[in-house]
Formats: structure tokens, sequence, C-alpha cells
């Protein structure tokens, strides 16, 4: 694969971190890893900060289709996955696509959802396709969701349950930009229309090619069992009920790959594991009732001191 699509994605995340979604690279450095792995992304944190913003911007500068569902207590799963309606002229049933069949698909507010409604996304995020009447649809390649919560408002909503969780592959959040890059913000105002004029720098060929270039990333067996060591001790710590399952290293490991191709290696390093791990597996645990207080970042932060790290 051509250098220039790694050079283009590395473009991409400066170009929009500083005149589109200023103070935001972190995360849109997540959500690339997401996009490189074929994984889905929840961005938690309180309204207002660009949340929304930056998965439109993606699927722009990406040239992916977007699809956006807000999320509301009365919205059907149908209005996710589509139906089926009656065509009268030529006398059968026809299946109408709902927003899931896009590239890049927005749950905005998902845990307003009812937890019905939410449950239609798990066969979509795991198996790349939907059933509707017993009729399994597959969906466009590339796929990915990015989900929005705030997590800090509580009335009206239904909490994610661990199985959905668990499908995502990073969470993050969006956080206040610096206090002298939030006054230039606040100055120029929102750049919402801006975001409609974005040119595509990428497609969907490239996309793909990317993807099996990070899959050919060489993982040693030192650093595979480096990251099962940080499986196993979080399973094993006194304040997590369960800890970071199978699913949850496969992504680990995946986006260790994405980590090491951004910055130019075919191989992963610890440090490669070490960057990405907090936002790939922290929320992946349960705590016990007694601790459910605790920051789970901060664990897996004390987790990754106490493991040896392997020379490589």
């Amino acid at each position: 694969m051509p250098p220039s699509h790694r050079d283009s994605i590395l473009e991409i995340i400066y170009d929009l971190s500083h005149n589109y979604l200023q103070g935001k690279v972190r995360a849109l450095r997540v959500a690339m890893i997401c996009l490189l792995t074929g994984g889905h992304l929840l961005l938690e944190d309180i309204p207002g900060l660009g949340k929304t913003s930056l998965a439109l911007a993606l699927s722009k500068v990406l040239g992916l289709g977007f699809g956006r569902v807000q999320c509301t207590s009365d919205l059907l799963p149908s209005d996710i996955t589509g139906l089926s309606i009656f065509d009268r002229e030529k006398n059968c049933f026809r299946f109408i696509e709902g927003p899931v069949f896009s590239n890049l698909v927005l749950l905005d507010e998902v845990n307003r959802a009812m937890p019905k409604t939410q449950s239609a996304m798990l066969e979509a995020m795991e198996e790349m396709r939907v059933t509707v009447e017993g009729i399994t649809y597959s969906l466009p390649d590339p796929f990915m969701v990015i989900a929005t919560q705030n997590p800090v408002e509580q009335i009206g909503t239904f909490a994610l349950p661990e199985s959905q969780l668990d499908r995502f592959l990073a969470v993050t959040d969006i956080g206040y930009p610096p206090p002298e890059l939030e006054q230039q913000i606040i100055r120029h105002g929102s750049v919402s229309h801006q975001l409609e004029q974005i040119a595509p720098r990428l497609g969907r060929t490239q996309i793909l090619e990317a993807r099996d270039s990070v899959s050919r990333v060489h993982l040693s067996q030192k650093v595979a069992a480096y990251i099962y060591d940080l499986v196993e001790a979080s399973r094993n710590h006194q304040m997590v009920l369960s800890g970071i399952s199978t699913r949850g290293g496969i992504n680990l490991a995946g986006a260790a790959r994405a980590e090491a191709w951004l910055s130019g290696r075919e191989f992963v390093i610890p440090e490669d594991v070490q960057k990405i791990a907090l936002p790939v597996t922290a929320h992946r645990l349960i705590l016990h009732p007694e601790h459910e207080s605790q920051n789970k970042k901060e664990i897996i932060r004390s987790l990754l001191q106490n493991l040896v790290v392997p020379l490589v």
C-alpha cells in the first residue's frame, strides 16, 4: 500500500483539529484508530463540546455515506434498521433501508433510546448485518458507528448494558479546549456551517486498503503476552467484578496495530499498547458495587504501571 494513505490520514487529523475541531486531536486519532480496525466509537461527554460535529466532519472528509439517528425514548428499532412496506403497484412487500445502511452512523444521545431499540444495533455492530422479518441484509463496508451520550444527565436515559458497551472498540471524551483556544472559538463562533463544505480527502477504496495494511502490522508473541497480562490483571483486581473480556483483548491488539501504523512502524511495541489502552479497555471493567465510584481509567493506569514491560 502506498505510504500516502497513512500520510493522508495524518493530514486529515491535523487539518480537522486545527481548522474545524480545534483542540480535539486526541478524539480524532482515536476515531481514526476505530475506523482502521473496523471498530466503533462511543463519545462520552457533556453537550456542546463537538461530539456531533466530529462525526459529521469525519463522514465528509472521508467521503463516506452518513446516517444520523437522534435517539429518543419513543424511537423504534425499525427507525434504525428499516422496515417492509406493501407496494400496491407490484403487489408485494418492499424493504426500505433505515439509516443504519450507511458507512458511518451517528447515534446521537444513544442512552436516551429504550433498551429494545438499543439492542437493534447489536447485530449490526458485531456482524455488519441486520435481520428484519427473518431476512438478513448486509451493511456497507466500511461500516462504523459513532455513538454519543451525556454521562452527567440521567433523567430520561437508559444506561447501556455491558454487552453493548463491550461492542465499542473505544470510549473517549472530547474535553474542554485550552483557555486561549476556547476564547478564540467563542470569538469566531460555531463552524458547523463550514463542515458541510469539507471536501473528501479519502474514499472507500483507500480506507479498505489502509485497513488491510494495519491488519498486517506485526504483533510479536511478547507484546501479545503483555496484552494478556493486562487482561488477566484486570480480572484479578480487588475492585473489579468482571475484567477485560477476550473481545477486549482482541480489540486492544487491533488498536495497538493501528497506533503503530499511524506512528510509521510495521510492528507493535509496548508503548503502542499503553497509548491506546485507556480508551479501549476502561469501559469494559465492571466494578464491585462498593467500588462503583472509582475511576476505571485510574485502575487501568495502575495496572499498566505494575506490569513488566517486555523488551522487543
